[in-house]
């Protein structure tokens, strides 16, 4: 009867210890999910609740960033946000692109104060964008300009001569798919690209004519795709001053904002998907190359973001010596 009662104060002693690892698991996972979720979101959420002034960057790349829009968006509706710094260090990217950003940026400014604050590079698309702010401020050595849009296409048929390669293709017409880098271009479909790149050209230097203290025709012979320091910009009158943050703060406040506040930066938010392991496993790569983190950087390298690029492009690309309409 002892050995009964012993065993049975020892399985209520064992079952006390097991509730409370139980408990301290659970616990432990909530903490970890916890943590994970502030890893995930947290550097995206602007702050606490006070009044601010919002921060946000835009660089690299331009494409029709849905989460971007979305960013500039939420700081419209956001009352505490008082004005807005965009940070612009761009080259351009897809006219597409940028002119759903600078649609957004105008939205924006229509409810608060929008300044932008060029880095080292604001060209092309990535001009278009800080020309929808209301002020615009570069470094003396920022690069402003390359007004103008242009389309790029291999001609890969010397080489498929070469290895033997022949395609085969039936067509509705011959401008369907042209051009296209497995037959040579005709004058026809440069003509027809041609058009649609000019409607595009007259468009882009309507927008800055718009945005900008300039006329029409001076617009027009700035915007042969020439790139300028930001001391010739602002004699040009394509950035109203020079300096930094604190130049951009300072009309912040010429437009009644209190530049006490706190400068908050509105980061994009983190995703989750199978194409993080991707960028992973490019990032070790590119480390090993000497590249920043992240797979990004090496496909950088390797000119991968030109050649995803879909449809007119506004891109400087000093690598190849081309800048503005082609």
């Amino acid at each position: 009867m002892a050995l009964r009662a012993d065993d049975l104060i020892d399985r209520r002693r064992l079952r006390r210890k097991l509730t409370f690892w139980r408990v301290a698991a659970l616990l432990v996972a909530a903490v970890a999910i916890a943590a994970y979720g502030f890893r995930l979101f947290g550097d995206s959420l602007p702050g606490s609740g006070a009044d601010q002034i919002a921060k946000v960057r835009i660089e690299g790349t331009i494409t029709e960033d849905e989460e971007l829009l979305d960013r500039l968006e939420r700081i419209a509706e956001t009352d505490r946000v008082k004005g807005v710094i965009l940070a612009v260090d761009s080259p351009g990217g897809t006219t597409a692109g940028g002119e759903a950003i600078f649609e957004a940026v105008r939205r924006l400014a229509e409810k608060k104060p929008v300044v932008a604050q060029v880095g080292t590079l604001a060209a092309s698309a990535g001009y278009m964008i800080a020309s929808a702010s209301d002020h615009i401020v570069a470094r003396k050595s920022s690069i402003v300009g390359s007004i103008g849009v242009l389309v790029q296409f291999p001609d890969v048929t010397g080489l498929m001569d070469k290895v033997g390669i022949k395609l085969e293709e039936i067509k509705s017409s011959p401008l369907k798919a042209e051009p296209s880098p497995f037959n040579p271009t005709t004058d026809e479909e440069r003509a027809m690209i041609r058009a649609m790149i000019l409607d595009s050209y007259d468009w882009f230097v309507g927008l800055v004519t718009e945005r900008r203290p300039l006329s029409r025709a001076e617009t027009e012979r700035l915007a042969d795709g020439s790139v300028f320091t930001g001391r010739q910009a602002l004699d040009r009158k394509l950035v109203d001053a020079l300096g930094g943050e604190e130049t951009a703060l300072a009309w912040l406040k010429s437009k009644g904002v209190d530049t006490e506040l706190d400068v908050i930066e509105w980061k994009p938010k983190r995703t989750t998907s199978p194409y993080l392991l991707v960028d992973a496993l490019l990032g070790d790569a590119g480390a090993g190359l000497g590249l920043e983190k992240g797979g990004a950087a090496l496909l950088r390298a390797l000119g991968a973001e030109r050649l995803l690029l879909d449809g007119l492009v506004s891109l400087w690309q000093p690598a190849e010596g081309v800048a503005g309409e082609q």
